[in-house]
């Protein structure tokens, strides 16, 4: 790595991390003025927020874990092969079947995509894996066909199927498109 591109990382990241402290400020302040407002919620805002950091300091170990692990043993290759520009409908269903099979918290997803993205999946296909995750879960079908019935189910299931790959595709070319009118390279 030359000096000039190890430089710019590091002013990336730097600018990076000033502006999650500033997110973080604002939500901070923000938080606070509600509370000040809204003396009569602060319980609710407190345990809510301890649960949420408690569930996160269990489950984000397991995540960074298997992130190590998806680095070091899916090759870079695979893919692209399966998820990369040239996946065609099979990288739609895949990222599809990647995002319905595992259950848990959304959040947990996108330091899984993030992983994706940088060994070249496209964007859509990212876009359908984390759609998919948020509302096409196996588990959650079989939920819905138990309580509402095979119509409904098979009616959800499909519409969503079809508008997440709509909104997948349109996600991919506004990400894509460059302020000039032209193509860029979103990655």
């Amino acid at each position: 790595m030359t000096g000039n591109s190890k430089q710019k990382k590091e002013e990336k990241a730097k600018k990076e991390m000033v502006r999650d402290l500033v997110i973080f400020g604002i939500t901070l302040a923000a938080t606070l003025i509600l509370l000040m407002e809204f003396p009569d919620r602060r319980g609710a805002v407190i345990s809510t927020s301890w649960n949420f950091f408690l569930e996160m300091i269990l489950i984000l170990p397991a995540v960074m874990v298997l992130l190590g692990l998806f680095a070091v043993f899916v090759p870079k290759e695979a893919v692209v092969k399966y998820l990369g520009k040239t996946s065609g409908i099979k990288g739609i269903f895949l990222a599809i079947l990647l995002g319905a099979l595992p259950t848990g918290p959304l959040y947990v997803a996108f330091p899984i995509a993030a992983a994706l993205l940088k060994k070249g999946a496209k964007i859509s296909n990212i876009i359908l894996f984390l759609s998919a995750w948020a509302c096409i879960k196996i588990p959650q079908e079989m939920v819905e066909l138990q309580f509402l019935g095979l119509r409904f189910m098979l009616a959800r299931l499909i519409l969503t199927v079809i508008f997440v790959i709509i909104m997948a595709f349109i996600i991919e070319w506004i990400m894509e498109w460059d302020d000039t009118g032209g193509v860029k390279n979103a990655v």
